[in-house]
């Protein structure tokens, strides 16, 4: 072979050669753990309800929902069970004075809507609404909602009773005199204390690690008694919202 045969020769090798490693690096790399079966770390992490196409996580739905009565045709009545707008719902009363609660506002009035009033109440007083067919779970993200107003230096607190009777009110207090406040809040963190329903009073040291996951009533507690009508001391609580878990009774 001359020497310009093998120069032309050379150019030419190079020249396909080059063409061919192009085409290699085009090549798509082959998927991780099977390509074809679709489990790639994209499905993993689709999975795991990470990825972008996951379904969200569904939000603990509304166990129940009370806003309250009043067809007596009197002016505050004292609260009854026919004060309970829910038919699925049986009113629990705490406290020695718990009977004075009214029911005042009106169901057509955002300045005053229709409420339980502790007012009257002598002594601490609270409010339970039991559901007739079912506990319900409050682990997890539970968490109660309420529309509330204060007097004085009134606050109220929760209050749940177990499936097997321990009574329990809640460290977290909540009201504003300005105005009504809804609040929503979560039932993690709070530390509990067992509830004297007849003095209305608590009892002992905090209780540890309380078992909600199957409670039969949920309502709220004023820990201090009322001052009378006017300005004062006492508490206002309209809508009433629970979100948890249903449980069969």
């Amino acid at each position: 072979m001359t020497g310009t045969r093998f120069v032309l020769f050379a150019a030419r090798f190079a020249v396909g050669l080059g063409m061919a490693c192009t085409l290699f690096a085009q090549q798509p790399a082959p998927a991780q753990g099977g390509g074809s079966r679709g489990g790639g770390a994209g499905a993993a992490v689709g999975a795991r309800g990470g990825g972008r196409g996951a379904a969200p996580a569904a939000r603990i739905p509304l166990f129940f929902k009370e806003e309250w009565k009043n067809e007596s045709g009197e002016y505050e009545p004292k609260i009854t069970q026919a004060s309970i707008a829910n038919p699925n719902l049986e009113l629990k009363l705490y406290g020695p004075s718990a009977k004075e609660i009214l029911i005042a506002g009106a169901s057509n009035n955002e300045s005053n809507p229709t409420h339980p009033w502790t007012g009257m109440c002598t002594t601490p007083c609270g409010v339970g609404l039991r559901d007739k067919a079912r506990y319900v779970d409050l682990t997890g993200l539970s968490r109660i909602k309420w529309l509330t107003k204060m007097s004085g230096l009134h606050k109220i607190h929760p209050v749940v009773r177990l499936a097997d009777g321990t009574l329990l009110v809640g460290d977290f207090a909540d009201g504003s005199i300005a105005d009504w406040q809804e609040r929503e809040f979560s039932l993690t963190g709070i530390q509990w204390f067992r509830l004297d329903s007849e003095r209305g009073v608590t009892t002992g040291n905090a209780v540890p690690n309380p078992d909600l996951s199957k409670v039969d009533e949920v309502g709220f507690m004023d820990l201090m008694p009322g001052s009378g009508h006017g300005a004062g001391g006492w508490a206002d609580v309209a809508k009433f919202e629970v979100y948890g878990k249903p449980v069969p009774r």
